[in-house]
């Protein structure tokens, strides 16, 4: 009976497909039945109402939700979402994706996701300050330094980060920036976490074509999404020789088989605020982007994106997940059969966000900061250990790196709950 209730509550097709992912890798292990269901579905979901007053003097109520998937190997930890199409079956499918990326990197968090349905670009920056703050305030009885510590994802950034963290600080009378990470540096945020998680999928993409013998300077790239991730990943790719040939967003891309000046997009961007008219190659399609020819595919935006239409069609020899989910099961299945296209799944290709803000909470609880050096060398030293780890198991049990990756954090957190026990 509780099965069928939890399942209706997050009933959407991405949960359905982080269930499945869940499912597969529990029949794999052999997990026993009467640790499933509690591995498996969230701890905590909060959904709220966030009324604010627009800049016309009018009120707009919004929904938002938050939800904390496990606890039992220390605080939840995850993003915030600013975006129209947020669910909550959504937000409890990156929760949970969240809780096997924290584990998989040895990380001392469970998994957490939160979201607000609102199209960020619609609104001024005073709405969106008076929204952050809102979510925030009606957060406070759910999370803490050490119960819940959110940070930015898609529609959110280090600003919004910062009046989260001043508007928690102000509720509890005295200055916390271990409340949230991602934050600018003059509230206590660390060095290299803005380009964190593109740094980490950068590196690893070039750990995998070593191990493909292909030279970086050889490989072409497309990407798909040029937010934070995509942009720092492009960077941090044509500043090791690799040519960019592709880049998109929500407004459509550009491609240029003879490269893609980066910092040019990068600045068009800044202004423009999308990609939409820029004069750096010929315009494509998001869909056209994801089949060109190139060695290094990077979805870096939303779930969903390669799918069983497309997986047929597609023409890389690297798939690097920047975004969280972006490959279907029955994409997944295809890619696989074809055995010609190497994956690093998503949660440990884009683990380096997490990894970051992990450092900056620790370097906020003790008052004590690293330079980016010493940020950076931490972070590649974890990626290396956790990509160890899951080629290890791919091996050892001839596995797909998806599965050797999602098998190795679920059974670590399913460890975590059982040396517990259950709480009468």
């Amino acid at each position: 009976m509780s099965k069928a209730v939890v399942s209706s509550l997050y009933d959407s097709d991405t949960f359905k497909m982080a269930c499945r992912q869940f499912d597969q890798a529990a029949d794999a292990i052999n997990l026993p039945e009467e640790i499933r269901d509690r591995t498996k579905y969230p701890r905590r979901c909060v959904a709220v109402a966030l009324p604010i007053k627009r800049d016309n003097g009018s009120v707009t109520v919004f929904e938002g939700y938050r939800v904390q998937h496990n606890l039992s190997t220390g605080p939840a930890k995850g993003g915030i979402r600013f975006h129209q199409d947020v669910t909550i079956g959504e937000v409890a499918a990156l929760a949970m994706w969240m809780s096997w990326k924290c584990s998989l990197v040895g990380l001392p968090y469970g998994g957490a996701k939160g979201g607000v349905i609102v199209n960020p670009g619609l609104l001024s920056e005073g709405e969106l300050e008076r929204l952050s703050r809102r979510y925030m305030q009606e957060l406070i009885p759910f999370i803490g330094p050490h119960v819940d510590v959110p940070a930015p994802d898609v529609g959110t950034n280090e600003k919004v980060m910062g009046w989260m963290m001043d508007t928690y600080s102000n509720h509890i009378g005295y200055n916390s920036p271990a409340i949230v990470t991602g934050k600018p540096l003059s509230l206590g945020g660390s060095q290299g976490r803005r380009e964190a998680t593109g740094a980490g999928v950068a590196y690893l993409v070039q750990r995998y074509l070593e191990d493909m013998k292909i030279p970086v300077t050889q490989a072409t790239v497309a990407i798909q999404g040029f937010g934070n991730v995509g942009g720092e990943t492009a960077l941090a790719l044509a500043a090791a020789g690799a040519k960019i040939i592709a880049l998109s967003d929500y407004t459509g891309g550009v491609f240029n088989a003879g490269g893609i000046d980066v910092k040019k997009a990068l600045e068009y961007v800044k202004y423009q605020r999308t990609l939409k008219d820029f004069h750096g190659g010929d315009p494509i399609t998001n869909e056209q982007l994801l089949t060109l020819p190139c060695t290094v595919l990077i979805p870096a935006a939303l779930e969903r994106v390669i799918t069983p239409e497309n997986a047929p069609r597609l023409q890389c020899r690297l798939l690097a997940e920047a975004a969280n989910g972006p490959t279907t099961n029955a994409a997944d299945k295809i890619i696989e059969e074809r055995g010609d296209i190497e994956v690093i799944p998503d949660v440990l290709c884009n683990a380096g966000g997490v990894i970051v803000s992990y450092f900056e909470w620790l370097q906020n609880l003790q008052n004590f900061y690293w330079d980016r050096e010493d940020v950076m060398q931490k972070l590649f030293a974890l990626l290396d250990k956790a990509r160890d780890s899951v080629e290890y198991q791919k091996r050892k049990f001839k596995f797909g790196r998806r599965l050797a990756a999602l098998t190795l954090g679920i059974q670590r957190v399913t460890d975590a709950k059982q040396s517990r026990g259950l709480f009468p």
